[in-house]
């Protein structure tokens, strides 16, 4: 229900154009850098080694 109280909010006074495109470019970006990792592959230098135990 509360979801329904933030909708109509943002109905009333939407999100300037500026905060709409600057939303649209993180997730871009985000979806480029998954796009880059699902393409490439994860770097070996950035994956975590297993210490051996005593």
């Amino acid at each position: 229900m509360i979801w329904l109280l933030r909708a109509t909010r943002w109905a009333r006074n939407p999100p300037s154009a500026k905060r709409v495109k600057l939303v649209a470019a993180v997730v871009a970006l985000c979806l480029a850098i998954w796009g880059l990792e699902q393409l490439f592959g994860f770097p070996a230098w950035l994956e975590p080694e297993r210490l051996p135990r005593r």
